[in-house]
């Protein structure tokens, strides 16, 4: 029986996901009946079916568990399972070693090991069967010494030859779970988002893809490796809408570039002002020379004035009266948008599938899926699927603030990244509890968080009110915690004025008009982010992810946590110290586990910030810690073990 395999999602019905090179560590109860040894390996087969790798499993008589692993070096699907069988072999050896022990005569015991050879033999490869056939020859060769005969039964020779189960046919094996294996930069990257439409240095004038190009080295010295697009698409003109969402645009307006669509063109056209299709690939190729990647948003939505609506009336949802059905959260109507029905039409499903691909052949490598909860959890199952199949390094970012399961559900079902509930995680509570949930199996197994501190939709309270201290305390939070994080363009100007009070939309939001800005301006944390990103490619420690735990403190406005590099021989432990109340300054003892880190009770260590190089003097497990706002919102320190 083989029974307990881990790690699996949900008993494999969904893919477990790991990065390019990780260390994929298998556990299993593998038994039989009687007392027979046993042998067993993880079994690895791509998406052809195809066995490309077998690992040995190896059994832990304390835990009464097999366990081994494997690693994969190429982005795509895979399934695993594990093989066990009897060891007939390894019991006869077994055996004969113990009645050897007792003084026993083993003269019939090596015909009995003979006639075990010979049975392999028959099973296997031509290049084996003459060895094989050679020692049970030896085995039963009476002219040998008894001596002689065991040299051969115990060799390393022999147990190489008889590897494996006696016939083929004595496997057992489990049923098979899927494996996602994803390149590495889907689970290490610092995300930028921007308006191509915003990037011009003339007032007024509509920004272009060759003006985002021109501020590729600013971000690229800020040191992120994800440049996140809004829709590029035509926007509507049809109830398109004004400043500050108004209803009504005025003319001249720019409306929402998430009402896709117009006489220009859909999902496969961009806006004419941004420029041509052969511009956008000149950005992608640029921001490839500065080591960015150009990730697109899909939103799968349409203007009233999108060609689909002429052509496929069948993709939307038709009233009664023939009218079609607007975008609605009652009693809100968004009537620069028609929601698409991916309930009533396969087509439809093709066509969608089309529009991502025509943008992965054009250089596109990452998605930011707009509201993927809106549409039906089997259409991205079968859409991902189909797009990775082809292009196995594509990444699927899910935008996605709806109820725990259905955004777990999501990622499950194919999504790469997630957003998460990090933007309304702002107390030391909220954050160890979230954290803590997502770095932890069964979650951490399939779902990916990708921390974002703002998004053109939700500039959250704590943001308005807090002043610049309460935006380095979310940079260093969402660049600490995990390897992928992002911030919304504005975000490094402190930028937090919202519409009204009680809202999370921001004042003159950019999403309905083009905004203009001074990158240098006062009071900007540009160094402050850079800092942090160059941190994350120097600290191995950073680019993991389920390797955090909470580090004890007194004071509840200080959040304290340890993340350690567990793949170097020497690992580096990262002792974070966040105060979380950007108005006051707060004091604690931080709880150090140095019984964890190799450090005595009363030894003394030092610890180095890695933001302010600093480095302090610290002994046993207390430490006294103090942090003003006004100065320094938080400690990234560096254990330095005696």
């Amino acid at each position: 029986m083989i029974d307990h395999v881990s790690p699996v999602v949900d008993g494999g019905r969904y893919a477990l996901k790991r990065l390019v090179g990780d260390d994929i560590n298998v556990r299993a109860a593998v038994f039989k009946d009687g007392h027979d040894a046993l042998g067993a390996e993880v079994v690895i087969r791509d998406a052809q079916q195809l066995v490309i790798r077998r690992s040995p499993l190896s059994y832990d008589l304390h835990e009464d568990m097999w366990s081994g692993g494997f690693t994969l070096e190429q982005a795509g699907n895979y399934s695993m399972y594990i093989e066990g069988w009897p060891d007939y072999f390894g019991t006869w050896r077994r055996d004969l070693q113990k009645r050897i022990d007792a003084g026993q005569d083993i003269r019939g015991e090596l015909l009995e090991g003979a006639a075990l050879v010979r049975r392999h033999e028959e099973d296997s490869e031509v290049k084996q069967k003459a060895a094989l056939n050679k020692v049970a020859a030896s085995l039963t060769d009476v002219q040998l010494s008894v001596e002689s005969r065991l040299r051969i039964a115990f060799s390393q020779t022999l147990l190489d030859l008889m590897a494996g189960p006696l016939a083929e046919s004595e496997r057992t094996q489990s049923e098979a779970f899927p494996v996602r294996i994803d390149r590495k930069e889907a689970g290490f990257a610092a995300w930028y988002e921007l308006f191509p439409r915003s990037q011009s240095r003339k007032p007024g004038r509509h920004g272009t893809f060759a003006d985002t190009e021109r501020r590729l080295p600013e971000i690229a010295a800020m040191g992120f490796d994800v440049l996140y697009l809004p829709p590029i698409h035509p926007i509507g003109t049809v109830h398109r809408k004004g400043r500050n969402n108004s209803t009504t645009a005025a003319e001249g307006e720019v409306g929402s570039p998430w009402a896709i669509g117009s006489a220009e063109g859909g999902h496969t056209a961009v806006h004419s002002e941004l420029g041509s299709i052969s511009d956008f690939e000149n950005l992608v190729q640029a921001a490839q020379d500065f080591g960015i990647e150009i990730a697109l948003d899909i939103a799968f939505q349409c203007a009233p004035d999108h060609p689909w609506v002429k052509e496929h009336p069948e993709f939307f949802f038709v009233l009664q009266d023939g009218s079609i059905r607007y975008a609605e959260n009652p009693p809100k109507r968004y009537e620069d948008i028609y929601p698409l029905n991916f309930w009533g039409s396969k087509e439809l499903w093709t066509a969608a599938r089309d529009a991502i691909i025509f943008w992965v052949e054009r250089g596109v490598k990452t998605f930011r899926v707009d509201n993927p909860h809106t549409k039906p959890l089997s259409f991205w199952q079968w859409c991902i699927a189909e797009i990775q199949a082809q292009y196995p390094e594509t990444v699927f970012l899910s935008e996605s603030f709806t109820r725990p399961n259905r955004m777990y559900g999501l990622a499950k079902v194919g999504f790469t990244q997630s957003y998460t509930y990090f933007t309304w995680k702002n107390t030391k509570r909220d954050l160890e509890e979230f954290i803590t949930e997502v770095t932890s199996p069964p979650v951490s197994d399939f779902y990916r968080p990708n921390l974002f501190t703002n998004t053109p939709d939700i500039l959250h309270e704590y943001l308005q009110k807090s002043g610049r201290a309460g935006f380095q305390i979310r940079a260093l939070l969402a660049a600490s915690l995990s390897p992928v994080y992002g911030i919304y363009s504005g975000f490094e100007l402190c930028e937090g004025a919202a519409v009204e009070e009680g809202s999370e939309e921001y004042l003159d939001s950019e999403k309905y008009e083009i905004r203009q800005r001074d990158w240098s301006a006062p009071g900007n944390i540009k160094r402050e982010i850079s800092r942090l990103n160059r941190l994350r490619k120097m600290e191995p420690a950073l680019g993991e992810f389920t390797n955090f735990s909470i580090v004890k403190n007194e004071n509840s406005e200080v959040f304290s946590f340890l993340k350690f590099d567990g793949k170097s021989e020497s690992p580096r432990h990262l002792l974070g110290i966040v105060n979380v109340d950007p108005f006051q300054a707060q004091e604690t003892m931080i709880q150090v586990p140095i019984d964890n880190l190799g450090i005595k009770e009363g030894q003394s260590y030092q610890v180095e910030d890695l933001l302010t190089g600093s480095t302090y003097t610290w002994k046993g497990k207390n430490n006294y810690v103090r942090l003003d706002p006004s100065q320094q919102v938080g400690h990234l320190f560096r254990i330095i073990r005696p």
